[in-house]
């Protein structure tokens, strides 16, 4: 009985301790909340505009639903022995780069310039950022834009993945994401977006044409040619082991893309109802483009090209959509089907092996993408004429940022490779290619069968 008494005066110590702890930890995260938000969090301010508030934040979740549709689109197009291995790599992403965004990347995306160049650190760990507006977006508060800007970091990088599926150490896609993030995006997008040097010079990109798809697509094209080509690759048949589950994928980034591209109007209003129809348009276009050279060029038409070209499409007038007519974005929906479906038709000739077409979709639906708008952008839809509209200055503008942009992100996505390379290694072993990187990689199998 004594010992009974003695072990449950020592479990309500215990618990006594545990409540005690927690109040002085709570105390403490609360102190340094406090400490770090400073003013940021003083009040609301009259600006804000809740119409437009509402509709940043749901693009932002819009635009975070692409990841994992992303992830879905490409796991569907692997073999089962891979098929977690590369959802991993689009799912972990949100969580990685969401945290380097909140620690440095969007101060050094957005804040204040430094030479244009850069951002400067004066809103590391969100230091400042609060609810007040800011001048990216007047009407919304900081954080809302901030988490918005955050949405399309993540899935950026998560692109590149396409270039070296089923043959990439896990350990290094972490390393090379943080690095290649912080180096090329997070600058690029600076360059263009945050006050930087292209954006000054008045190059244009609505919704990420060169800052997601051109970074991302040359990147993975310098991916696929640094790590070499899948074992069996032009040998044997390396079938998609689940279409349905690509077209689903496919399915919520046309989805998500509202957000991505319509959203990027930053206020619901004429422009962003602009931006979702080009979106569409566009898509749509490229769609049908797609299956009829699918339907001459192989005899029939495919749900695999079908998603793919619409998934080109997407890439290819998200640079334009806020600066052009639905008309102009039939015109570039057309070129998007036309083009990629060429560039994944070539890439077998030219002997690299883009797994899953990052390159020919993003890189090459980017490139597209930014010459329609400087060739048919209009100041009556966004204050800025193209080619066709009296304005030629602005396509070599358009020409001159994709040279600059593709060439950066080549190099440098090179150079943290061999870096990556030489300390831990890239590529894994060839047994465990063989064996798949699910079982290899992350001890699980997506199926049991």
């Amino acid at each position: 009985m004594k010992k009974q008494n003695s072990e449950l005066r020592s479990q309500n110590s215990d618990k006594k301790n545990i409540k005690n702890f927690s109040a002085v930890l709570f105390a403490f995260c609360f102190l340094l909340i406090a400490l770090f938000s400073g003013s940021a969090f003083a009040g609301e301010s009259s600006k804000i505009d809740t119409g437009d508030t509402a509709w940043i934040l749901v693009s932002a979740a819009l635009v975070m639903l692409m990841t994992p549709g992303l992830a879905l689109f490409y796991g569907g197009m692997v073999r089962k022995k891979n098929v977690l291995g590369t959802l991993m790599q689009s799912f972990i992403a949100i969580a990685i780069i969401s945290l380097q965004w909140i620690f440095i990347g969007y101060t050094l995306s957005f804040g204040p310039d430094i030479s244009g160049i850069i951002g400067g650190l004066d809103w590391m760990l969100l230091n400042d950022v609060g609810v007040e507006p800011s001048s990216y977006a007047k009407t919304v508060p900081h954080l809302a834009f901030m988490i918005y800007q955050a949405m399309f970091a993540v899935i950026t990088p998560a692109l590149i993945s396409g270039a070296f599926a089923e043959r990439m150490k896990f350990s290094a896609y972490v390393i090379f994401i943080l690095l290649w993030t912080t180096l090329v995006y997070d600058p690029v997008c600076h360059w263009i977006w945050g006050g930087g040097w292209m954006g000054k010079l008045g190059v244009v990109d609505f919704a990420g044409g060169l800052v997601v798809h051109v970074t991302s697509g040359i990147s993975a094209l310098a991916a696929a040619l640094f790590i070499g080509k899948r074992k069996g690759y032009l040998e044997e048949l390396l079938p998609p082991h689940n279409l349905p589950m690509t077209v689903l994928g496919a399915g919520l980034l046309w989805f998500g893309w509202f957000g991505f591209n319509a959203g990027s109007a930053l206020s619901s209003g004429e422009l962003s109802a602009m931006a979702f129809v080009t979106t569409h348009t566009g898509a749509c276009a490229a769609t049908v483009t797609w299956l009829i050279i699918e339907w001459i060029h192989r005899g029939m038409p495919t749900m695999f090209g079908a998603a793919t070209g619409a998934i080109a499409g997407l890439a290819t007038i998200t640079p334009a959509a806020g600066f052009v007519s639905p008309s102009s974005a039939l015109i570039i929906g057309i070129a998007a089907g036309g083009f990629c479906y060429l560039a994944l038709n070539s890439k077998a000739k030219f002997g690299y092996d883009d797994t899953l077409d990052a390159f020919g979709v993003h890189g090459v639906g980017g490139i597209i993408g930014t010459i329609g708008a400087g060739l048919f952008a209009s100041a009556a839809i966004n204050g800025v004429n193209g080619f066709f509209f009296g304005n030629a200055s602005q396509l070599f503008k358009q020409l001159m940022a994709i040279g600059v942009v593709a060439v950066y992100s080549f190099i440098i996505s090179i150079v943290i490779f061999k870096i990556i390379d030489i300390v831990i290694g890239v590529r894994v072993c060839e047994e465990c290619e063989e064996n798949g990187l699910d079982i290899e990689q992350h001890g699980e199998a997506g199926y049991f069968l």
